[in-house]
């Protein structure tokens, strides 16, 4: 948006009661549009943040299993996320869906909206250009036609993960909606380089990093395992923390992500944190309690030349370990 208009975004994660009235309060005359982002752990914040930023569009990239504790399962996590589009939807507002997501799909069925997605007759449809490599290539097109497709530019990007791919899609789609150029558009999504320890890349001394340790649910996890087993690298190695506000699901759910890891036999595995231990206790992996423990460990493993995917909740601190790599 920034590339055709004075935008005002959301700083870091200044997304909740505080954060967001922080952000409209730095809202000039001069700043064409604002960009707020809306986070919530229980029921009823959106729709008291809404209340405060009074949007006129809006976006839920994803309904995914993050703070089960709060929301109260999975069904409360729609429940609260979809509290924006009841009010965009009362303000007579427009929505940006995510086609594919048929979650999405059914709790937008009353809004006024623009969709993009990849199978069907969307806004704005896609398709990746590439896989097996960390960096996403994709295209995008107003008409869904393979011929259009194909002959739309290839978007490289410096966006670590092929979950990624969507929250791309999603951006061009806003961005065409507000008459943005492709060429823009595509310039953007090119030039943004990741910072926050979100599908970040960093080369050290002796290893390729994938940081993604901002912080992890069971939705988030299993996607980067899923996309970093399907790298072409020899040589892998995985760094988990525990996923915390979980609530009453947090064992079920670390034991559903060890029985994933025991499908991928391409990667070794160090996990960390207690309910990772807990869960993981009569397996093979190597496990610690903390961040502490691990970097001692990698430290005295001396590892070189791998590529290691480090995800886990912020409460974990895994950036402790990264010394050590």
């Amino acid at each position: 948006m920034s590339k055709k208009y004075n935008v005002l975004a959301t700083k870091g994660n200044l997304n909740n009661h505080i954060g967001v009235p922080l952000t409209l309060l730095s809202i000039t005359k001069e700043h064409e549009m604002a960009i707020i982002e809306m986070g919530a752990n229980h029921q009823g914040e959106i729709a008291l943040l809404s209340s405060i930023a009074e949007p006129d569009f809006g976006v839920i990239t994803n309904i995914g299993k993050a703070h089960l504790e709060g929301f109260g399962g999975i069904e409360g996590v729609k429940k609260g996320k979809s509290e924006l589009y009841k009010f965009i939807q009362d303000k007579k507002g427009k929505v940006f869906v995510h086609g594919d997501d048929e979650t999405l799909i059914e709790l937008a069925a009353n809004n006024d909206k623009v969709t993009y997605g990849t199978k069907k007759l969307y806004d704005i449809v896609g398709a990746i250009a590439n896989t097996g490599t960390e960096f996403i290539s994709f295209q995008w097109s107003t008409r869904y036609t393979a011929s259009a497709l194909k002959k739309s530019p290839v978007v490289t990007t410096q966006l670590v993960g092929v979950y990624n791919y969507h929250n791309l899609l999603c951006a061009a789609c806003i961005g065409n909606y507000f008459k943005v150029e492709d060429e823009k558009i595509n310039e953007a999504l090119t030039e943004y380089t990741p910072s926050n320890n979100r599908s970040q890349l960093q080369k050290t001394a002796n290893n390729t990093l994938i940081l993604d340790y901002y912080n992890a649910n069971p939705t988030s996890m299993s996607a980067a395992i899923e996309n970093f087993s399907n790298l072409n690298h020899s040589n892998k190695m995985v760094i988990l923390g525990d996923m915390l506000e979980l609530g009453n699901e947090s064992t079920s759910e670390h034991t559903s992500i060890l029985n994933m890891l025991q499908q991928k036999n391409n990667m070794n595995v160090v996990l960390v944190g207690p309910l990772f231990c807990e869960a993981g206790k009569t397996s093979n992996y190597q496990c610690f309690q903390n961040s502490d423990e691990a970097f001692n460990y990698l430290k005295n493993a001396a590892i070189k030349n791998a590529t290691i995917l480090i995800k886990g909740s912020r409460g974990i601190k895994l950036e402790n370990v990264l010394p050590a790599l």
